[in-house]
């Protein structure tokens, strides 16, 4: 997708899902489309409908602050896709200035703009673990721990994290699967994740946060393809354009075969040097019933795996 669409292509899909009573409108008679209309966003943002139109289209590539931070509330976004807009905002403004037809003050105010960085990752930063972060995650033996990057890929597992897997997904997890395939395409996954509907939608969002305006990526371009292509529940909610930042700590609830249901306390840790790597962690509350299946499961888990290396 051309990078001057995006955008528009958010603004669409958000409109899309704020519905009349949302914004405090009266929803009388038959609407052709879901969400709201363009010309009713653009009262509520305070801009002409053909404005509105136009920067939907891509035709307005050079919004101001203003009407930015209008946009933002009319469809009540959150900090981390209120972030998210004002980064398409600046990457469109950054596109019309290389390619000639603007200026170099809209560039120097869109870099002035709260915004996600696009094109910052190289291929060996989110696929490389570090050796001393390999070695730490070897030493937990009673703490599942795996590392991924933006698209959710799998770049280091240890065996307890193996054990933890296998028994809820029933298959071997190793460096290089998906963690969204995983979810989306494996249908034991909803019964290993207790809320999967839940999780699935905040997982989307939080790929949507994680890889921001750089979905002119291949290996971004080619997981959502394939994603959307085999699974509509995938392609509906990618469609919806949520946008939303992983936060840590919290609590996930699994089922196991082996042990029953778990609840454990899911963190997460942004690896310093390695843009866009994240370590997660499994741990249960001391003295819990999930503590105790939680050790039962590492117990199973044996020597370290070739799967903890990247």
């Amino acid at each position: 997708m051309a990078r001057q669409t995006l955008l528009g292509e958010f603004l669409r899909a958000r409109r899309a899902v704020t519905t009349p009573a949302q914004v405090g409108l009266l929803d009388v008679g038959v609407r052709r489309t879901p969400g709201l209309r363009r010309d009713e966003v653009a009262t509520l943002a305070s801009v002409s409908t053909d404005y509105y139109t136009r920067l939907e289209q891509g035709r307005e590539r050079r919004p101001s602050d203003q009407v930015l931070g209008a946009l933002a509330g009319v469809f009540a976004l959150g900090p981390d896709a209120t972030a998210h807009l004002y980064a398409l905002a600046r990457a469109d403004a950054r596109t019309d200035t290389q390619a000639g037809t603007g200026t170099g003050t809209a560039d120097s105010q869109a870099d002035q703009w709260p915004h996600i960085p696009a094109g910052t990752l190289t291929a060996d930063a989110m696929t490389q673990v570090s050796l001393p972060l390999l070695r730490l995650m070897r030493g937990w033996s009673d703490t599942p721990a795996l590392v991924i990057n933006r698209c959710r890929d799998l770049l280091a597992i240890n065996p307890r994290a193996q054990a933890f897997y296998r028994q809820g997904l029933h298959t071997d997890l190793k460096v290089g699967d998906n963690l969204l395939r995983a979810l989306f395409l494996n249908p034991a996954a909803r019964e290993f994740y207790c809320d999967w509907a839940p999780t699935a939608r905040k997982k989307v969002a939080h790929v949507r946060a994680g890889v921001g305006s750089d979905l002119n990526d291949p290996h971004v371009s080619e997981l959502v393809d394939e994603l959307c292509d085999q699974s509509g529940e995938f392609r509906r909610l990618w469609a919806r354009y949520d946008v939303e930042a992983e936060s840590s700590p919290r609590i996930r609830s699994f089922r196991h075969d082996l042990v029953g249901e778990l609840a454990l306390n899911c963190d997460m840790f942004a690896v310093v040097g390695a843009p866009g790597q994240q370590l997660i962690t499994f741990q249960a509350a001391p003295g819990s019933p999930s503590a105790d299946a939680l050790a039962e499961l590492c117990r199973g888990s044996g020597e370290p795996d070739p799967a903890l290396h990247s």
